[in-house]
């Protein structure tokens, strides 16, 4: 008989009979059979797993319960296959046992059936057994004991066995056919959740905020209920697009784990629209863990520092008076992804921490900014906070419609007066960003202005040391 109608014959002779189906003795297979396991983690809490096992299967029908495998797997994606002998195995069901073995779920279980109750006496310390009937195990325990109801637990509970479906490891139970007999070794691939990945980067500028030394981690968080021994490592950075659908909750707190050396780089290269990153050495990555994998190391990246004291657009429509006072002037820095800065890689959104010597050598934090995926030749701007001794006073000096009669448009003329400060014992130039809405022309301005934008004016305003400089413009505005 061809190997195809085999299979039909026996998965034939299995749904029709149950007596059959109950006799494949179940064979368990643990992270003791497991020859690797490769990861690939994507941003969106999303790992697709490759577990490699050897396990030893009969010919004809066998039911493999893989256990230790994620907690959070999507059963549906699920996928297993011979490596060692293809085309041998013909999968016929798949069933995920998560539900884990604990005092309280092996209670429930047994809601409808009998325990016995063991109690010990006060005094003498002599045990009593009784028969009991588990009526409830919500919020507590109601049992039945001869012609009484009891709440609560009033001694040890005995239990006569653990139910089939209840497992103390999350378990895939796959009933296949074989081929042959005899030691294969299996691959079993699947979806996951509770596994996640996402870049931190670490920033020191140097004394001058004329450079800095950039170095990115991976930080990886594992709550997906198993671990994942000698892993090998890859991590796709892109905004994949996936079908939403509710994942289950895991439990369990995470714990910080020691960063891995610097020197464990990873080797990057790019994947359909994504960038995929490699470990170049097997890691292991344990239940209920974050650690810490180097990314990128460079040095002495040129940076540029701004000052922005950043407007806004409602003020050029009526009239306002003073606008603001002691007004914050952001304080960014900027640095270009290029080789010729000594990066030049694709760095994964994230975080940026930039920090700072003090005059007695310690680095201080001054301040974090995220950025999205940035690809390579690209600019790189963070904002880290608002300047203390540079700020501004704003006021509208003149505002006023012009052509009033025209009902077509609106027409308005407005004047400003912008004083920035500067209490620090060098000089600054700030950089004055104005969105200017509508159709507008720059009738006077006692600095010349750029326009960056269709709807933007911006100037380049220096301000000597403890001291003062003015700037004002009259525009008109038409919309």
């Amino acid at each position: 008989m061809q190997p195809r109608k085999l299979y039909a014959a026996v998965a034939a002779a299995l749904a029709t009979c149950p007596l059959a189906h109950a006799a494949v003795e179940e064979m368990p297979s643990t992270l003791k059979d497991q020859q690797s396991v490769a990861i690939t983690i994507y941003n969106e809490n999303l790992a697709l797993v490759k577990d490699v096992r050897r396990a030893t299967l009969e010919a004809g029908p066998n039911r493999l319960a893989l256990r230790e495998v994620s907690g959070r797997m999507r059963p549906e994606t699920a996928q297993l296959r011979s490596l060692s002998q293809p085309g041998a195995l013909t999968l016929l069901e798949q069933n995920f046992d998560f539900d884990l073995l604990t005092p309280a779920k092996l209670l429930e279980k047994y809601v409808g059936r009998t325990v016995r109750v063991v109690k010990t006496h006060p005094t003498t310390g002599a045990e009593s057994v009784e028969t009991a009937t588990v009526l409830a195990a919500n919020n507590g325990v109601v049992l039945r004991i001869g012609d009484r109801i009891e709440t609560g637990v009033p001694g040890r509970i005995v239990y006569d066995g653990v139910p089939a479906n209840l497992r103390d490891r999350p378990t895939l139970v796959t009933e296949l056919l074989s081929a042959r007999a005899g030691a294969q070794t299996l691959e079993l691939s699947y979806l996951s959740g509770g596994l996640s990945w996402k870049a931190d980067y670490v920033a020191e500028l140097n004394g001058a905020d004329s450079a800095l030394d950039l170095n990115g981690w991976v930080t990886l968080t594992n709550t997906s209920g198993t671990a994942y021994p000698n892993a090998k490592l890859q991590l796709v950075a892109g905004d994949v697009n996936r079908v939403r659908d509710e994942l289950r909750q895991a439990a369990g707190m995470a714990r910080l784990a020691k960063a891995e050396a610097p020197a464990s780089s990873m080797q990057q290269e790019s994947l359909f629209e994504y960038h995929l990153y490699t470990l170049q050495r097997p890691t292991t990555i344990a239940d209920n863990q974050t650690k810490q994998v180097a990314l990128l190391s460079a040095g002495g990246v040129p940076v540029v520092k701004e000052l922005v004291l950043q407007g806004s657009d409602y003020y050029y429509r009526s009239s306002f008076g003073n606008i603001g006072q002691k007004m914050k002037v952001g304080v960014f820095v900027q640095f270009e992804n290029r080789d010729s800065s000594r990066l030049g890689l694709p760095m994964p959104k994230g975080v940026v921490r930039v920090y700072k010597k003090d005059s007695s050598g310690n680095a201080q934090f001054v301040g974090e900014d995220a950025i999205d995926h940035t690809p390579k030749n690209e600019k790189v701007r963070l904002k880290l906070g608002e300047a203390f001794d540079v700020t501004a006073d704003k006021k509208q000096t003149d505002f006023r419609r012009r052509e009033p009669g025209n009902k077509a448009s609106y027409v308005f003329e407005s004047a400003y007066e912008i004083q920035l400060r500067n209490a620090k014992k060098e000089p600054a130039t700030v950089v004055v960003r104005e969105p200017v809405p509508g159709d507008w022309t720059m009738l006077e301005e006692s600095s010349r202005h750029a326009k960056v934008a269709a709807g933007t004016a911006e100037w380049r305003v220096a301000v000597p040391a403890e001291g003062s400089t003015t700037l004002r413009y009259r525009v008109l505005v038409r919309y």
